[in-house]
């Protein structure tokens, strides 16, 4: 079964729909997130893209472990992953909206995004460790990353279920918030993203996810290399002028 996925202005919401299955990913499912993610990154219409599943009870179980070597088996294996998205970059930002289960490979794709909202239902962990199923797209890379590496490596190699509370610990998520509201506030964030001139916020993400491990010399050269062009953008020209005219814009409130 393919992703569900709808515009809401400048943002795309892409839902697993499957809750029967608990939005587990099929072949079909990660062919979809792969197509989703490749348009969205070429598409001038949309800024923020944010991905949910379906219902409350899971944002994602991970792989359809019934047809695993078909889920392993199709034209974007090698391209984004297996489930359809670890070596894509979307080029824009990512939001996950966490509700319910997230699990083994839905914790992946969670990762993949660039932070996390979570409902206070949300559980994470990765219970593929209990049937000898590896990551493959991304976890040892992503988790170590956001969380460190013992933390990581306590959750991959324990294979413990832990709450959004202590998630958000941990630094995997960035904000809990009532269950059933984390599309909305996913999408309350990634609405006002929008107003924000675009090109300094994608070259200042690219800085941050290029620069990732590099020595900190090699990290401030990326940093200008790929920020500065952006102070001469039409985008930044007009925020400098709605400054100057004493426009102040409200930032979100964190929760």
């Amino acid at each position: 079964m393919p992703a569900r996925v709808e515009d809401q202005g400048r943002v795309r919401v892409v839902t697993l729909d499957d809750p029967a299955r608990h939005n587990c990913l099929s072949r079909d499912m990660a062919i979809s997130l792969a197509e989703t993610i490749t348009k969205f990154s070429r598409d001038d219409s949309s800024d923020v893209l944010v991905i949910t599943g379906a219902g409350e009870a899971s944002f994602c179980s991970g792989m359809d472990l019934r047809g695993m070597h078909e889920v392993a088996d199709h034209f974007w294996t090698y391209l984004a992953g297996p489930l359809g998205f670890a070596r894509l970059d979307a080029g824009k930002p990512t939001i996950a909206a966490v509700n319910g289960n997230c699990l083994a490979g839905g914790m992946e794709l969670a990762a993949w995004c660039d932070f996390r909202i979570a409902a206070d239902n949300a559980t994470f962990g990765a219970l593929n460790r209990r049937w000898g199923v590896p990551f493959t797209d991304g976890g040892t890379q992503q988790f170590t990353r956001i969380m460190g590496k013992g933390n990581a490596l306590y959750l991959m190699e324990t294979g413990v279920r832990i709450d959004a509370q202590r998630a958000q610990q941990l630094g995997l998520v960035q904000e809990v918030v009532p269950e059933g509201g984390a599309l909305d506030r996913a999408l309350e964030l990634a609405q006002h993203m929008t107003t924000y001139p675009q090109a300094s916020l994608r070259a200042d993400r690219q800085a941050a996810i290029r620069g990732d491990g590099l020595p900190l010399a090699e990290g401030l050269k990326l940093e200008l290399d790929l920020t500065a062009p952006t102070a001469w953008d039409a985008g930044t020209a007009e925020g400098l002028r709605r400054y100057d005219k004493g426009d102040r814009p409200q930032a979100p409130s964190p929760v």
